[in-house]
C-alpha cells in the first residue's frame, strides 16, 4: 500500500518504527504497517477493556458520571482497561474496587463489543468485555478514582441515550433487551 497515511487508519499517527526509529513506517494492510529497514510489521491489535452491570437486591443498576475525558461528565458503567497479566476477571473486579469501592467476589461474563475509544487524539481500537455482578446493596459504594458521581438507576428510568460511550449505550441496549426477556 506504498507509503501513503490513511487517516483512519489504526497506526497513523505511528511515524517511527518501534524498534529501530527508521522514519517510514509504512502502511502494510488495514491493521499492520511495517518497516522497510529493519522489516518489522507490528499489527494494531485491539486493547481488552471491561465494563459491569451491578445491581443490588432491589434491581437497581449502579452507573458512575464520568470523570475524565473522553464523555467527561455523562453515565457509564464501572470498569476500564485491563492491567497486563491480569485476567479480564481480575480486571474487572480491581476496576470496580478502584471506582466504587465495592469488593465483589465474583462477576459473570455477559458478551462482548468491538469499539473505538478516543484517547489522546487517537482512536483506540478496543474489545470491550462486559460482565454483570450482585451485591446486597450499595451503602459501602463510593465514588473513585475516574467515577466523579454514583447513580443508582432503577431498571424502567434507564435510557441508554444518557451513556456517553458508544459501545456503552449499545451495551446498555442489549442489558435491557436481555432483561425484559427474562422478567
Amino acid at each position: 500500500m506504498g507509503g501513503q497515511i490513511n487517516a483512519e487508519h489504526p497506526l497513523a499517527p505511528f511515524r517511527y518504527c518501534p524498534r529501530c526509529g527508521y522514519d517510514g513506517f509504512v502502511e502494510r494492510n488495514s491493521k499492520a504497517k511495517s518497516c522497510p529497514q529493519c522489516g518489522l510489521v507490528y499489527y494494531a491489535n485491539p486493547s481488552a477493556a471491561t465494563a459491569c452491570f451491578i445491581t443490588d437486591s432491589a434491581g437497581r443498576l449502579l452507573a458512575v458520571h464520568r470523570a475524565k475525558d473522553p464523555a467527561k461528565g455523562t453515565l457509564h458503567l464501572p470498569g476500564g482497561f485491563m492491567d497486563m497479566d491480569e485476567t479480564a476477571e481480575e480486571g474487572i473486579i480491581r476496576e470496580i474496587r478502584e471506582e466504587t469501592g465495592i469488593e465483589v467476589d465474583a462477576v459473570s461474563y455477559l458478551f462482548s463489543l468491538p469499539n473505538i475509544y478516543p484517547y489522546g487524539g487517537m482512536r483506540v481500537h478496543t474489545a470491550d468485555l462486559f460482565f454483570a455482578a450482585q451485591v446486597s446493596d450499595f451503602s459501602s459504594a463510593i465514588a473513585n478514582d475516574d467515577a466523579a458521581e454514583l447513580v443508582l438507576l432503577a431498571p424502567e428510568d434507564i435510557n441508554p441515550e444518557d451513556f456517553g460511550l458508544e459501545s456503552i449505550r449499545r451495551a446498555m441496549g442489549l442489558w435491557l433487551a436481555h432483561k425484559k426477556n427474562r422478567d
